[in-house]
């Protein structure tokens, strides 16, 4: 399965949120660092937002901020709310699409059944499993 880069951005955000969780980060700093359109980055980050993932503060030390402990934050949960909008296959948008195969078409469920499990192997990770940056390991020597 592939997913939409508005996804993969708004995972990438929560991850940085995620290694420095006591900083407020800008998008704009987000943005320079995963080398992401700011403009872009913006729309994902107000959908974070609207999902009730980040939260933003204006001003001098304002920035975003993860809205819950990462370790509380599912990668499938995030990519159940960021993927709703991007239909899989034709059939499976909003609106039913205009799937010539629909009256019989024995495709949909076994598509359904394995985006499941893909969200469901997601479900076992965490934000706080793929915060960025990593500490480093120190060697003993």
């Amino acid at each position: 399965m592939r997913l939409a880069s508005f996804t993969d951005y708004g995972l990438r955000v929560l991850m940085r949120l995620a290694g420095t969780p006591d900083e407020a980060i800008s998008t704009g700093q987000i943005a320079d660092e995963f080398e992401i359109s700011q403009h872009h980055l913006a729309k994902v980050v107000r959908d974070l937002g609207r999902g009730g993932f980040v939260s933003s503060q204006r001003g001098r030390s304002g920035g975003l901020k993860l809205a819950r402990p990462a370790q509380t934050i599912t990668l499938g949960e995030v990519v159940r709310h960021l993927e709703q909008r991007f239909a899989m296959v034709e059939c499976f948008r909003a609106d039913g699409g205009s799937c010539v195969l629909k009256p019989r078409c024995r495709l949909k469920p076994r598509l359904a059944a394995a985006r499941e499990a893909f969200i469901s192997e997601l479900d076992r990770s965490t934000i706080a499993d793929c915060a960025w940056p990593d500490s480093p390991v120190i060697a003993a020597e």
